[in-house]
């Protein structure tokens, strides 16, 4: 029996990415509504109770509206920062150990969080990073992430090349950042956007030689490398390259690559983390937590 899936939503950024990798698929079917019933109330709770899993690729507000519309046995995956640390909900992280497949409802993570949590989280169980640690976390993503309007924005304006903002220090994925690391204190985090449609680097940096544990670059890497073993979309490297490129017109990607970089003394590190903010980031975490929902591969309809 194949696994009916809805997703309030289709028409947004996101939702397109989660359809793009649904199309073709025999396992599942997709309950749509067309465009003049995408916003009313009476049709949307009819294809969410209808469905098995719905995927809710909407602003905080309209998610948490959608969930009260449930009334029977659907799943949800919100793709919203709305439940992402709420009581009840599963973080959809599975390589952090999240047991996303029997959850009935799963809170996608945020694209920050995703490469953030990812660098810092092996590193706080394996010791090496005592957790009231002040972190900094430093990140550049693609124009998309902002959705519809930040898209128009950059559209709109050729020479807009390059936006720093959150300076409020209180952007809304600190929070899961701080509760899923386990952290004593939030991060200070300093967002970026640049002129590329997809595409995310996010960056911690460590002062080695003031952590208590004094770790080495290959006990760092290697704390990331088991961490993560027998997960095939995060791939740490071993590797320090020169640079790392965002592509303006990169192709869509599930995948998580993790990077340590030291000086020669290794007194410093920089952890950085590339990742699609639109694949891993956001619709690629969806399906995958579908699939894992739905006993599915966990790989199908991803791009690798």
């Amino acid at each position: 029996m194949t696994v009916c899936v809805f997703i309030d939503g289709a028409a947004g950024t996101t939702g397109l990415e989660i359809a793009d990798r649904l199309a073709g698929r025999t396992d599942l079917s997709l309950l749509t509504l067309e465009d003049a019933r995408r916003k009313d109330p009476a049709a949307r709770r009819e294809a969410l109770n209808d469905a098995d899993v719905a995927i809710l690729c909407l602003p905080d507000d309209a998610a948490r509206e959608a969930v009260a519309l449930i009334d029977g046995t659907t799943r949800v995956i919100d793709a919203s920062s709305a439940h992402r640390t709420a009581d009840g909900w599963t973080y959809g992280f599975p390589e952090l150990g999240f047991e996303v497949a029997d959850a009935r409802r799963v809170a996608n993570p945020g694209c920050y969080p995703t490469g953030f949590l990812a660098l810092v989280v092996p590193l706080l169980r394996a010791g090496l990073l005592p957790p009231d640690w002040p972190l900094t976390v430093n990140a550049v993503s693609g124009y998309s992430g902002g959705g519809k309007t930040l898209i128009e924005r950059f559209d709109a304006a050729p020479d807009l090349a390059f936006r720093d903002y959150g300076f409020g220090l209180a952007h809304k994925h600190v929070p899961e950042m701080t509760v899923h690391a386990g952290l004593s204190h939030p991060p200070v985090f300093a967002p970026m956007v640049s002129r590329a449609y997809r595409g995310m680097i996010v960056e911690v940096p460590l002062p080695l030689v003031a952590l208590p544990a004094r770790p080495s670059r290959r006990a760092i890497h290697d704390a990331l490398a088991a961490f993560f073993a027998g997960w095939p979309l995060i791939h740490v490297h071993d590797e320090a390259p020169d640079e790392l490129l965002m592509a303006s017109g990169a192709a869509p990607s599930d995948r998580l690559d993790l990077y340590v970089f030291t000086d020669a003394a290794e007194t410093q590190a920089r952890l950085v983390a590339t990742l699609d903010n639109l694949g891993k980031g956001a619709g690629g975490a969806a399906v995958q937590s579908l699939n894992l929902m739905a006993g599915l591969d966990p790989l199908a309809g991803l791009v690798l």
